[in-house]
């Protein structure tokens, strides 16, 4: 896995900061910062896409959305966006960036914030994962991700 997970700050918009990463060379999934749930969830989600793709389980054309159907823990395309996506006036974004070394925020003028990826129960619940006693958020939202493989036909 070539892919590097960080939490943005700044006042720059969803489309430049695309336009930013793919100057760079590269590709992003931008996420909604209060739909992650630690950094791990966004690296399983990654893991779990490349795996569809190399088994052809893959429900969608790109590794990109298909990291994001993983993230969210759905099986619809649409569904998937509009929960993943960050909200426009938000308190940040989360970025998976493929391909990238220097993310460059600087020159978008935005600055790195990992405190974004933080997991947290009320993200969990955010997600749709199943919250039971003596488990941590971030296992029940591991556990969400991997479920999703049984929500493909």
């Amino acid at each position: 896995m070539d892919a590097q997970v960080i939490g943005i700050k700044g006042t720059v918009g969803f489309d430049d900061v695309v336009r930013h990463f793919t100057g760079l060379g590269g590709d992003a999934v931008l996420l909604d910062p209060d739909m992650v749930c630690g950094r791990d969830h966004i690296v399983t989600a990654v893991m779990h896409a490349e795996r569809a793709f190399k088994n052809g389980t893959n429900r969608s054309k790109t590794l990109l959305t298909e990291t994001i159907l993983y993230a969210a823990g759905e099986r619809q395309i649409g569904r998937a966006m509009e929960k993943m996506r960050p909200k426009e006036g938000g308190r940040g974004m989360v970025a998976v960036l493929f391909g990238i070394g220097d993310p460059r925020l600087d020159m978008i003028g935005a600055e790195r914030c990992d405190d974004l990826l933080e997991a947290s129960p009320q993200k969990a619940r955010n997600l749709g994962a199943d919250m039971f006693d003596g488990v941590s958020c971030e296992d029940a939202v591991l556990e969400h991700v991997a479920m999703t493989d049984l929500l493909k036909p």
